[in-house]
């Protein structure tokens, strides 16, 4: 079966999803935490977040940076293979 421009225009959406799912869940766990410590010692200061978020983010994109970097390649290592099927 030869790839048509759909499948791979549906893959690029699938792969930018899964490419953004680790750093937004960390983001979104480290968030409910603070927000929990925040609520449970009634510390209301709203730049407490953004440190813990910036961290668990970074660290998140250092522990998941190989397996992302593998899944961008090999999409784009089968669109330019398929590119000239698709071109003509």
């Amino acid at each position: 079966m030869v790839p048509t421009l759909m499948d791979f225009a549906r893959d690029a959406v699938v792969t930018t999803l899964l490419l953004c799912a680790p750093p937004f869940i960390a983001a979104l766990v480290t968030g409910l935490l603070v927000s929990v410590f925040q609520a449970a010692t009634q510390i209301n200061e709203m730049t407490l977040t953004f440190v813990p978020k910036l961290v668990a983010v970074f660290v998140t994109l250092i522990v998941m940076g190989p397996w992302m970097g593998q899944t961008i390649t090999d999409y784009l290592t089968r669109l330019l293979t398929a590119l000239p099927t698709l071109i003509g």
